[in-house]
Parts: structure tokens; sequence; C-alpha cells
């Protein structure tokens, strides 16, 4: 992928990313780095009488990951991430799955300022069956191209 300006972005446009296999280490130092101590996340012989019948990633670790996986569009191009909205979780993310987001464009307008837009990006991220586990809308003031010449 490369960074994109403003103007580079069409609404309806998907644009894929790479795919990546989370691993149960990924898990377990997420989990450090974080604090999380949530049994369901570092204790296999705990989880694996729940419903999921094992471990499961954290929310957060998918949302990040998904993140670190889109940042290619906007590397020198984004101004803020403005809001996030109507995150929502379809399916968990268990150790050894791979994932990949889409990134679904699907609004686009003016900013008071002359030099940038909002756009508003849905990622959608899929394992390897395919199957939705994760989706969030983010709204991003993203620069504009420069005038030629200008400086």
């Amino acid at each position: 992928m490369q960074t994109r300006y403003f103007e580079d972005f069409t609404v309806g446009e998907r644009i894929p990313t790479y795919s990546r296999t989370i691993t149960e280490g990924e898990i377990a130092q997420f989990c450090s780095f974080v604090g999380y101590h949530v049994p369901l996340f570092i204790d296999e012989e705990y989880a694996r009488k729940t419903p999921y019948g094992g471990r499961i990633a954290p929310s957060s670790l998918i949302m990040s990951v998904s993140t670190g996986m889109t940042e290619s569009l906007f590397r020198y191009n984004m101004v803020a991430l403005v809001a996030v909205e109507r995150g929502r979780f379809h399916r968990p993310l268990k150790p050894g799955d791979t994932i990949r987001t889409e990134v679904l464009v699907i609004d686009k307008k003016d900013s008071r300022q002359a030099d940038r837009g909002i756009v508003t990006f849905r990622d959608q991220v899929f394992n390897q069956r395919e199957e939705m586990i994760f989706e969030i809308d983010k709204i991003a003031l993203i620069k504009r191209r420069p005038e030629p010449g200008a400086g």
C-alpha cells in the first residue's frame, strides 16, 4: 500500500492489507504489556472450559494489529484521528488465526481547513476462513495533495 492524500480516496473503494498470523506468544506479550490478567486470555486450562474452548485474544489486540495493518495508507498524511465509532466484535480471534484487514471508504468531505479533508473508513478484519471477526469506523483528517510549487 502506498501513502495516500485526501484526493486519492474514493467512496465505495475497498483497500486490502497484508495478512498475518497471531501467535500464542504475541497474545501473551500483549497481555503482559497492557496488564491484562483475564484468565480467558492467559490461562489455557481455564479457557478450555469456556464456550471458546481455549484462549482468545483481547479485543484491544485485534484493534491494535488491524490499525497497524492500515498505517501505510496514512503514514505521512494523517493529521489526526477524529473519532472511532460502531466497533463490533463478531467472532473471537484464537492463537494461530491469520487475519487481514479490508478498508472500505464510506464517506469523504471537505473540512474547514483547505489543506485537509475528512474521510470515514470502515476497517473490517477477516480470519483465514473469510469470517469477519471485527469492524470499526474511523474518522480521520487527511492532508490534501500540495499544490505544485507549494512548499
